[in-house]
């Protein structure tokens, strides 16, 4: 519909609503549209379709050049009441419409008098649980979730925020569920610490004996670490999927350094049987995966491989994100672990895995 002459698809809108259509949508698929040309769309269908009140117009924005919120939003002012988002603005591509924006957008600006009756307070956990369980990172300067959303490092933002909270923040993070005042998890953190933080995050635990092995995992994370994070707990929360995977790391042993070979033994547990191999690469990743594939004896190819941003300091946990290509096909893995290495072949094993089912 983006790039669809207006007339015909007046016409179009016409014609679905007389045959019994009551929601019509209106997508700009490739994310072509300007906002300005996307509202005068909307607008043009809203005063050009006979029957327009017998339906509601729907939006839905792709994000390829960077205006699906803009356009989205255009669409609402000019007569749509209904639109198409996505947590953490993930989809096709680019990605389409942020729900998280729209939402934050519709309430800040109070002049547009449109009630969305969406609780923005389970915005942000909401937004963490996605990102967890799509195995999906969050970028770090996302609108309204990014971790730096509402932090300010510029000095003069900081003088302003500090002398008025309204000279730099329009949003109250507690508005979108951010809880500033956040208990701090540590090795002496005790269960209802971590349930609480679970909940935030929008994880259910009123299954004690799932809480007691999630208790047990963190209290062995925490060992390693000073801090638990959010990020953590909800990585732990998932780690479970990982307990009934066919192939599970048994050992990892890497040796490396500055003029040091590096080699890797990898120990695998394959429905029960033990498997173990020894390889040298170009560094301890590639030592540790050649040693992994010598195992598996599969046709696999490594197409994506991304490490996501450590800001904690060197003891916190390395997320590891991964596309590996088999037989044609494009399977998505994820490891978590304090040591990046580990966490590297974990995600290589959960893409084994899921092309093994």
């Amino acid at each position: 519909a983006g790039r669809t002459d207006n007339e015909y698809l007046a016409r179009v809108v016409e014609a679905v609503i007389a045959a019994g259509a009551t929601v019509v949508n209106i997508p700009d698929t490739t994310g072509y549209c300007l906002p300005s040309e996307f509202g005068t769309k909307i607008k043009y269908l809203m005063e050009h379709v006979s029957n327009i009140d017998k339906a509601i117009i729907s939006t839905h924005c792709h994000n390829d050049l960077g205006m699906a919120t803009a356009n989205t939003l255009e669409g609402v002012l000019n007569g749509a009441r209904q639109v198409e988002v996505t947590i953490n603005g993930i989809g096709e591509r680019a990605g389409n419409t942020s729900l998280e924006e729209i939402a934050m957008i519709l309430k800040c600006h109070k002049g547009i008098n449109i009630d969305t009756n969406i609780n923005t307070q389970k915005i942000y956990p909401v937004s963490r649980m996605v990102s967890s369980l799509m195995n999906m990172p969050v970028q770090p300067n996302k609108a309204i979730v990014g971790r730096n959303a509402f932090a300010h490092s510029s000095g003069i933002h900081q003088d302003g925020v500090l002398k008025n909270v309204q000279t730099y923040e329009i949003i109250d993070p507690k508005d979108i569920g951010l809880d500033n005042n956040a208990i701090v998890l540590t090795a002496r953190s005790g269960r209802a610490a971590l349930r609480y933080r679970l909940e935030v995050n929008g994880v259910d635990v009123r299954d004690e004996d799932k809480l007691d092995k999630l208790y047990k995992a963190f209290l062995e994370l925490a060992d390693k670490k000073k801090e638990i994070n959010d990020d953590d707990i909800l990585m732990l929360a998932g780690a479970d999927t990982a307990a009934s995977h066919s192939v599970k790391l048994d050992y990892l042993q890497v040796t490396t350094g500055k003029g040091v070979k590096s080699v890797a033994s990898v120990g695998l547990d394959i429905a029960g049987q033990k498997f173990e191999e020894s390889s040298s690469g170009n560094g301890p990743v590639d030592a540790a995966i050649k040693a992994l594939k010598r195992i598996i004896r599969k046709q696999m190819t490594l197409k994506e491989f991304t490490i996501q941003a450590i800001s904690k300091g060197s003891d916190d946990v390395g997320k590891v994100h991964m596309q590996v290509e088999y037989d044609g096909n494009v399977y998505y893995g994820f490891g978590a672990n304090t040591d990046i290495v580990t966490a590297s072949v974990e995600a290589y094993i959960d893409c084994i895995n899921k092309f093994r089912k």
